[in-house]
């Protein structure tokens, strides 16, 4: 117990100034957060979910837009997520546990992408239950790196010049999705829950580092070597691509 108390004038810091203007610019940019919104966060126990709840508690607290958050975890088989409702109470956030069997349905199933496979389950079942308790938006914690992967695995695999868009409706549930750490970089986000001693969850997932995305990941690191700029330069892309950069086929005179 001793331990934990530790912990927590850390886990009540303020978020680093950097990441804060870059969320803060996301939120701005594509209008996250409205008056009287309810959000509840996707907290995997991952350093990106638990830096956003992080930001969006501090946001909730300082805002002059005033939202409901709370936090949700899809969890697997035998996790532990006592140290999850620790933080979630230090933060003063309502705390929802959804246990399901993940790992031994894709076992089940010889899944062939098991990231993607649990990636869409857990976000329908987060999305379903922000619809029955009454919740408006998800958020989740999807940086700038995962924006730029998802961008080249596209472009590699299907020939599409996309990524995931930084806040989209379901039409499924009308739930509106939305990611504020989209500007941020993977490596201010590591940085900022180690300062913080963030209670992150280790050894979770058996795919972890064994994926397309994280050869992806790799690849990018040598290209970031000689291209300094590319993840801007990919975000910029992706706000700025219209129809006057496209090919067009068989184009009227």
């Amino acid at each position: 117990m001793e331990k934990k108390n530790e912990m927590h004038p850390l886990w009540l810091s303020p978020l680093a100034h950097s990441l804060r203007r870059s969320i803060g610019r996301a939120l701005g940019d594509f209008s996250m957060i409205a008056e009287g919104d309810r959000v509840v966060l996707g907290l995997s126990g991952g350093k990106d979910s638990l830096v956003l709840l992080h930001a969006l508690s501090e946001f909730r607290r300082r805002s002059p837009v005033h939202f409901e958050l709370a936090a949700c975890t899809v969890a697997l088989t035998g996790m532990d997520l006592s140290r999850l409702e620790e933080y979630c109470r230090a933060r003063d956030v309502p705390y929802i546990a959804l246990r399901h069997p993940i790992l031994e349905i894709i076992e089940s199933r010889n899944e062939r992408s098991p990231c993607s496979f649990c990636a869409n389950l857990r976000r329908g079942m987060l999305s379903s239950r922000a619809r029955e308790d009454g919740f408006n938006k998800l958020a989740l914690g999807h940086n700038l790196d995962d924006a730029v992967e998802t961008f080249f695995m596209n472009l590699f695999r299907a020939g599409r010049a996309r990524s995931f868009q930084p806040k989209f409706l379901q039409d499924r549930t009308g739930v509106e999705v939305i990611r504020p750490l989209v500007y941020a970089r993977e490596t201010s986000i590591v940085a900022e829950a180690h300062r913080l001693n963030l209670p992150i969850l280790l050894g979770a997932c058996p795919y972890a580092g064994k994926t397309e995305r994280q050869r992806t990941k790799e690849m990018l690191v040598e290209m970031k070597a000689r291209f300094p700029d590319i993840f801007a330069n990919v975000a910029n892309a992706l706000k700025t691509l219209n129809a006057s950069d496209r090919w067009r086929v068989n184009p009227k005179e």
